[in-house]
């Protein structure tokens, strides 16, 4: 029997884009089932917008919740996600462009591995005209053959504990994934927290083509960070207490939860979960003053934590040099 797929899509002031995002939904080769749109109390016209493009669509359900204040990108994500009845549930966002093939490609991926949870795929970046900017998303995350072979290899729980290499608007999961990862913890954006909440209960993988246009226009409420020379200093020179303490959250949540997913992890994976949370914790306590935090970081360094948990040297960059 062929799935049926739903397609989560979340709105904030999107009217400028979201009838071309619409457009290219309702242009996918092989058509999806059902549309939910939740809105984030727009004070634009996203409604007046949605309602006048799918006011004359046959054969897909569309369900629009309106809440009247703003939940913020994670919740209204898992208010949308939990609202779709289709066995796979595609994630959208209001300002991208699907190409044609999207939801056709990833379907058959999820016919071909029925243990499959959810796979996501790279995108291709365009500027707010919708004209490309010559990269991919992938590309400009800086995206490692190491964690690239990780995924393939059914080993992404190991890519994902480094850093989040998955975005939300390139994910297709299994409706029961959705279920398995509910409440998100408010520590986690959504994206990150089912990717991790699949690596650890079953299989994911990457599409590594793209199959987005994934628009940068200044106003997305979560983009693109620039990784050229001067994004990566403006991260050294920027102040570590806040961000430490949310990648700390972030491990405290996970572990809590770990252990009570079904399928169970693994007693090694859980193992490594407890290594990275010890990580984050002796991070976040590093001291103000930068002499002495060599040597704290150098015993990470030597234990290997630096390359488990995160991006190696670049990290142990930034402890020795960030500010309070």
């Amino acid at each position: 029997m062929a799935m049926r797929v739903s397609v989560a899509l979340c709105t904030y002031n999107g009217a400028a884009y979201l009838e071309e995002q619409l457009l290219s939904i309702r242009g996918q080769s092989l058509p999806v089932a059902e549309i939910v749109v939740s809105d984030d109390g727009s004070t634009d016209d996203t409604l007046a917008v949605l309602e006048r493009v799918i006011a004359d669509w046959r054969g897909i359900d569309v369900v629009v919740l309106r809440n009247p204040a703003a939940l913020g990108v994670t919740a209204n994500f898992e208010q949308a996600l939990a609202a779709c009845s289709g066995d796979l549930i595609a994630l959208c966002d209001q300002d991208d462009i699907w190409w044609p093939e999207r939801v056709e490609r990833m379907v058959a991926e999820f016919t071909r591995r029925p243990e499959l949870q959810m796979v996501h795929a790279d995108a291709r970046l365009v500027d707010a005209a919708g004209d490309p900017l010559g990269f991919t998303l992938l590309q400009t995350l800086g995206v490692s053959d190491a964690d690239r072979a990780a995924v393939h290899a059914g080993h992404a729980i190991d890519a994902y504990l480094r850093r989040n290499v998955v975005t939300g608007a390139t994910m297709m999961v299994r409706r029961e994934l959705v279920e398995r990862s509910r409440p998100f913890p408010a520590a986690w954006v959504h994206d990150e927290w089912i990717a991790m909440v699949a690596a650890l209960t079953g299989l994911v993988d990457l599409l590594e083509e793209p199959l987005t246009d994934y628009r940068q226009h200044g106003g997305n409420q979560i983009g693109v960070t620039s990784l050229d020379a001067s994004g990566k200093l403006g991260r050294l020179r920027a102040p570590r207490t806040a961000r430490n303490a949310r990648l700390l959250a972030r491990a405290e949540a996970l572990q809590q939860r770990a252990a009570g997913f079904e399928p169970a992890a693994s007693a090694a994976v859980l193992a490594l979960i407890d290594g990275k949370l010890a990580h984050e914790r002796r991070r976040s306590g590093l001291p103000a003053a930068r002499p002495s935090r060599v040597a704290p970081i150098m015993r990470g360094w030597r234990a290997g934590d630096y390359s488990r948990f995160g991006l190696g040297l670049q990290d142990v960059l930034r402890d020795l040099v960030q500010p309070v």
